[in-house]
C-alpha cells in the first residue's frame, strides 16, 4: 500500500479497513487478518497496526476474541457510513462549493460529468 504524508500510517491502514468492510470483503462478525497478517500485507511495522487496531476498537469498528483474533463489530458499516458522511459533508463539501463558485461550475455540470462517468463504469 502507498501511504500519503497527511495522514499517520495507523489512520490510514484503519481507513482501508473501513473501506474493505463498507465494500463488504468483511462483514458484520467477519474475522479480519491478523495483526500480523496484515502488517505483512501492508508492508508496515507491526506496532503501526497494533496502533490501527486499537484505534478500531475503541471505535468500535472491530472486537477482539482473545485467543481467535479480530472481528468486525455489528452495524460497523453503517457507523462507518454515518461519520465517513459527517466528515465529507462537514469537510470536504464546503470546499469542494467554494472551488465551484470560483471556477464557474454549476450543479448541472455536476450532474452532467456523474453521469457520464456512471456510463463509462
Amino acid at each position: 500500500m502507498t501511504f500519503s504524508n497527511d495522514k499517520p500510517i495507523y489512520i490510514q491502514m484503519g481507513d482501508r479497513l473501513c473501506d474493505e468492510i463498507i465494500s463488504g470483503k468483511y462483514k458484520d462478525d467477519d474475522r479480519i487478518p491478523s495483526v500480523r497478517e496484515y502488517a505483512v500485507l501492508l508492508e508496515v511495522n507491526t506496532n503501526t497496526a497494533v496502533k490501527a487496531y486499537e484505534q478500531l476498537a475503541r471505535e468500535e469498528i472491530i472486537y477482539n476474541k482473545r485467543g481467535l483474533g479480530y472481528f468486525v463489530t455489528k452495524g460497523a458499516k453503517a457507523q462507518i457510513l454515518k461519520v465517513r458522511k459527517k466528515e465529507f459533508m462537514k469537510k470536504r463539501l464546503p470546499e469542494l462549493f467554494r472551488q465551484m463558485q470560483l471556477l464557474g461550475i454549476t450543479l448541472d455540470d455536476i450532474a452532467e460529468a456523474y453521469h457520464s462517468s456512471q456510463n463509462h463504469a
